[in-house]
């Protein structure tokens, strides 16, 4: 696979199998992993050191007109991941990827919530998303449509039988990380899921989001606190869909 720059693809498939793997990242630095993860529990003790898959192998291949997606990831430690992250992804071999539910209303809006801040990315504005953990397997692959329903639901309140998916996805390769955007279409319209949001999240004591952030037009990025894969994705979406 290319390790050029930044570039967005449509990919009609996504099969990243689960294998067993060491990652000497986890191994070498194990020390200074456990220093952050105590600094990070010391600010926010609710974090969690769960287990989360990264991708350790990639490739693409393309039968026909069919792209494929095809790769290999292993399950790390939550604190290895974010150490990872937060000192600047020092093992430049691993990928961070990911599905993202892209929701968009009937009135043409994409909607995007914003972090709280007791999460890991406080404040950050992202699609219902997470890094895919032990719940999204199935037979031995990860299943990452199955990730974005799960976490459509637990972040929106909106279930899969409400949203009509795409097929196929857009896939933004970026450094480190691979978003897997699923368009995810609502019947309803912008007003309508944010009203059924709040109504959802005031049921909750900790909401992962807190509000949701409509974007009908470039003019709705928020340059700040969207993360650049978002805002790429976002800029080429909303060109595509002026343009259909």
């Amino acid at each position: 696979m290319s390790s050029g720059g930044p570039r967005i693809e449509d990919i009609e498939d996504i099969a990243i199998e689960v294998r067993e793997r060491l990652w000497p990242f986890a191994i070498d630095e194990s020390e200074a992993i456990d220093r952050h993860w105590d600094k990070l529990r010391a600010k926010n003790p609710r974090l969690f050191n769960g287990r989360v898959f990264l991708n350790f192998e990639r490739r693409e291949e393309t039968v026909g007109v069919r792209r494929t997606l095809r790769g290999a990831a292993a399950a790390v430690d939550y604190k290895a991941f974010l150490a990872w992250r937060d000192f600047g992804f020092p093992d430049s071999n691993v990928r961070n990827c990911f599905a993202m539910a892209a929701l968009r209303s009937a009135d043409g809006a994409f909607l995007l919530g914003r972090m709280n801040d007791l999460t890991a990315n406080s404040g950050k504005i992202y699609f219902p998303a997470g890094t895919p953990d032990p719940s999204d397997v199935r037979d031995g692959a990860l299943d990452l449509e199955g990730s974005v329903s799960r976490e459509l639901l637990e972040e929106t309140g909106l279930g899969a039988d409400e949203v009509d998916f795409a097929p196929g996805w857009t896939v933004v390769f970026e450094g480190p990380r691979i978003a897997c955007m699923k368009l995810t279409r609502s019947r309803l319209r912008a007003a309508e899921i944010e009203a059924r949001f709040q109504a959802f999240i005031a049921l909750q004591a900790e909401p992962e989001l807190v509000a949701l952030h409509p974007v009908f037009s470039v003019c709705d990025l928020d340059e700040e606190r969207m993360p650049d894969f978002t805002l790429r994705y976002l800029r080429h979406a909303l060109e595509r869909y002026r343009a259909s």
